[in-house]
């Protein structure tokens, strides 16, 4: 059994804030590279941010850096994304990702497209609307 299962959407008006979690079971998390994908009605899904399985390496979207923040919890086996100044345009649904572990060189280069991942969430949803 290797599942995981997002948390923390809602609706939030334009400038607040949500703290995503992605919590796993049957598998040991910070065996896996994880990544966190959204994807709007009509639009491609896109990766979000992503992080390495030691935590030592991060990697965010554009259209996110500096409002949105990447964490791992290994006791709780569980990878938060918290996520400030929301804008209308981060209304999408969410889904975590996991992968096992990379190397170094391959991880950066890969971990925001969506086809590299093994195992999905169910997503959540959030809504960014005034």
């Amino acid at each position: 059994q290797l599942q995981l299962v997002e948390s923390g959407g809602g609706l939030v008006q334009p400038g607040g804030s949500l703290r995503l979690s992605c919590a796993a079971s049957g598998f040991t998390l910070d065996d896996y590279d994880i990544g966190w994908f959204r994807q709007a009605p009509g639009k491609e899904r896109e990766g979000v941010s992503c992080i390495r399985a030691s935590g030592g390496s991060t990697k965010y979207a554009d259209s996110v850096m500096g409002r949105f923040t990447i964490s791992r919890d290994n006791a709780k086996n569980t990878v938060y994304l918290q996520m400030n100044s929301l804008k209308v345009e981060d209304t999408a649904d969410y889904y975590c990702a996991a992968d096992p572990r990379r190397s170094s060189v391959a991880f950066r280069p890969m971990c925001l497209i969506p086809g590299t991942y093994d195992y999905w969430g169910q997503g959540t949803q959030v809504t960014v609307s005034s």
